[in-house]
């Protein structure tokens, strides 16, 4: 299952939404897939390929490879720190936090960095210190050198997000982000799921040699995007200059508190961070306290439902994104709330069979569940974001979108252990079920709130005249570009 660095159409009349009807979970499948016009060919992946330019395809070649690096260490970190390097769990807790509150604070000064000088420029140093946190770890015999890494790892993952997002969608037309975004989500999770098979057939505790090879793997793996930011893309930036006002003046530098004032941006923020809370964070802890702790399963069962949640993504992305192709991205979201929290209520049922057939099959299929939801989450937040951002304002726009994932994935783990350990775990699934309620609440007020295009669709288009009504004098039409 891909992490928060992962990093996007025919166009569509739009339909009007009832603006005094909330959300409803019993809503129907066929209103949430409601088609907004008359059918047209859904484009193919050999068309998305001919649109896309030079520079975008050079990005995505490279992005399996250097998730495959990633694949290598990511389930392993708990393991070497506490059972190869011999650090306690206290100090291993605690070491393996250090990365997601240094993305924290660096972040939003990242954000403006990359609105500032462009996204390439920023990236290539974070890139370097990742190679350089990844080849610390390997010889990380103290808890203080692992320190120093797992601080290098985390400054480089609070640049990532925003300046692979701000990057892509500088190269990759509004018209075809969403298609970009979901086969790169198809491409990292390929490179995580073979990277992890790697790992897991080759890794030893009572031989830290093969620990260090997997860290030194990562740290190689990144000399490929490295490589193409420095060579092919060297001209892609990602910087796009601020036009000046009509008298001339310098434009205003824009701060973080202007973008959280901005009515159509606050929603999108509220359901990023949610999103995070109910889904990825716990994902990654509360899934599995729950699953071992309450539904008494075994770590090879929980291996083997990461297994299916890959499979399932790599499988089904592709087929997702044609089917989602020129639908409301807002719908897409209500669907996804309905999965995910299907997925959740099939955790909560293993809980009531614990040690059984029964408990592995349901935790298995929680995961297989949630990727579905997976296919639909990563070509529609994040496409939503960089369609509403302005051109020079992409790194701030999607800074604040990593701050929220990262808050989430930070406050979600914290909250799972206490309700787990507490063995509140009624309460545990109906916070995350709830919380996809919420989300669809959210998606709603997004949908009001943001331009068609942003949502994925063409201007609404205007009512047909009847025998009764006069006809206007010029009918502006919408065409096939919006």
């Amino acid at each position: 299952m891909a992490d928060w660095r992962t990093l996007r159409s025919t166009k569509v009349i739009r339909t009007r939404w009832p603006p005094k009807i909330g959300f409803d979970l019993s809503v129907t499948a066929k209103t949430m897939w409601a088609v907004t016009t008359a059918a047209q060919p859904r484009p193919s992946l050999a068309s998305f390929w001919h649109d896309l330019p030079r520079e975008g395809k050079l990005m995505l070649s490279t992005v399996a490879i250097e998730t495959l690096g990633t694949g290598l260490v990511l389930p392993f970190g708990v393991i070497y720190a506490h059972e190869v390097r011999h650090f306690s769990l206290e100090t291993t807790g605690v070491l393996l936090a250090i990365p997601a509150f240094v993305g924290m604070a660096i972040v939003g000064p990242a954000g403006s960095l990359i609105d500032r000088l462009g996204a390439s420029r920023v990236i290539l140093p974070a890139m370097v210190a990742q190679m350089l946190g990844n080849v610390l770890l390997a010889f990380a015999t103290t808890p203080a050198i692992a320190a120093v890494a797992l601080t290098l790892l985390g400054a480089a993952g609070g640049i990532f997000w925003p300046g692979f997002n701000a990057m892509i969608a500088s190269v990759v037309p509004s018209g075809i982000r969403q298609r970009y975004f979901g086969i790169n989500f198809t491409l990292v999770n390929l490179g995580i799921g073979i990277g992890g098979l790697i790992s897991g057939s080759i890794v030893d505790v009572h031989r830290p040699g093969t620990f260090m090879a997997i860290y030194l793997g990562n740290a190689v793996t990144f000399l490929a995007p490295f490589t193409m930011l420095l060579g092919p893309l060297r001209h892609v930036t990602g910087k796009v200059e601020h036009q000046p006002d009509e008298d001339g003046a310098a434009p205003a530098t824009t701060s973080y508190l202007t973008l959280l004032r901005d009515r159509a941006l606050r929603p999108v923020i509220l359901l990023t961070f949610l999103s995070a809370f109910v889904g990825y964070a716990q994902m990654e802890a509360g899934f599995t306290a729950f699953a071992r702790v309450v539904g008494e399963v075994t770590p090879r069962t929980i291996g083997a439902a990461f297994a299916v949640n890959t499979a399932t993504i790599v499988v089904l992305q592709l087929f997702v994104l044609q089917r989602i192709e020129g639908r409301r991205r807002t719908r897409v979201v209500l669907a996804l709330c309905a999965i995910w929290g299907l997925s959740w209520i099939s955790l909560g049922l293993a809980g009531l069979v614990p040690g059984t057939a029964a408990a592995t099959a349901l935790v298995i299929g929680c995961a297989g569940i949630f990727a579905l939801g997976e296919t639909l989450l990563q070509p529609t937040i994040p496409v939503i974001t960089n369609d509403l951002s302005p051109d020079h304002l992409r790194g701030r726009y999607n800074a604040i979108m990593s701050a929220a994932f990262q808050g989430a994935a930070i406050i979600g783990p914290a909250v799972a252990g206490v309700m787990i350990g507490a063995r509140l775990d009624l309460a545990f699934i109906a916070m995350l079920v709830g919380g996809c309620a919420v989300m669809a609440v959210l998606a709603m007020a997004v949908e009001r709130r943001i331009p068609a295009h942003a949502n994925g669709v063409a201007a609404e288009a205007p009512e047909p005249a009847t025998a009764t009504d006069p006809m206007p004098a010029a009918v502006p039409l919408v065409s096939a570009e919006g």
